[in-house]
């Protein structure tokens, strides 16, 4: 598995908001999350990604024990296998694309020359290669968002987690990035596990879990 979690559970304060919900995802598979606001989809999501520790249960990530990895080790074991992408971008508005791009190799330790190779890499395999030095504000919020997805593919992480990441776009553009999840995919056997309320979105997982009362149906 890829991605296996069991009998999780989290509580703020006296609010149950995930119940015991057990899940396996194997390497290569798009697995989409849908269900009402409030579901405690975002909640799971943050979970698994390791963005917020579970009360009770067990998270796997690539037969890796997430338990197991705290403070440095957990935010090396993120940076490296673990890639994001949110409803709002979240791109730092002093940086260009390019410098956005390369900011998980950065983070890593890796050298200006070979973080500005890869970054301009996936940029280019995005359709940003003319867009390599503008800011966001600059950008189209459908390009804002592609930029977040090379910043998050950047290191070739083993799952990206994508949370609403077409919520604050058009049709047109949700669709640009719903193509190219699906490439992502194919020609990189990524692994994706993606909340939404856009069912066009849902339509391209290879499966789709409803989330209802803290609970996977």
């Amino acid at each position: 598995m890829m991605v296996f979690c069991k009998n999780l559970h989290k509580h703020y304060g006296h609010l149950h908001v995930v119940k015991g919900v057990n899940l396996e995802i194997t390497p290569g598979e798009i697995v989409a999350i849908v269900g009402e606001s409030g579901a405690g989809k975002s909640t799971l999501l943050q979970l698994l990604g390791t963005l917020d520790q579970p009360d009770a249960g067990e998270i796997l990530i690539n037969n890796t024990n997430i338990q197991q990895l705290s403070g440095k080790k957990l935010a090396q074991f993120r940076n490296q296998h673990l890639g994001f992408v949110f409803q709002f971008h979240q791109l730092l508005p002093e940086f260009t694309a390019l410098e956005n791009a390369m900011m998980p190799g950065l983070i890593a330790g890796a050298s200006q020359k070979s973080a500005k190779a890869r970054a301009t890499e996936i940029l280019e395999y995005l359709g940003l290669g003319d867009r390599l030095n503008h800011k966001p504000m600059q950008l189209s919020g459908g390009e804002q968002q592609r930029v977040a997805i090379a910043r998050a593919q950047y290191n070739q992480p083993k799952v990206i987690f994508a949370d609403e990441p077409t919520g604050n776009l058009d049709t047109a553009n949700a669709e640009i990035i719903h193509q190219f999840f699906t490439k992502l995919r194919s020609d990189f056997n990524q692994t994706l596990v993606i909340v939404t309320h856009n069912m066009a979105l849902a339509n391209i997982a290879d499966r789709t879990l409803r989330m209802k009362d803290g609970l996977l149906l």
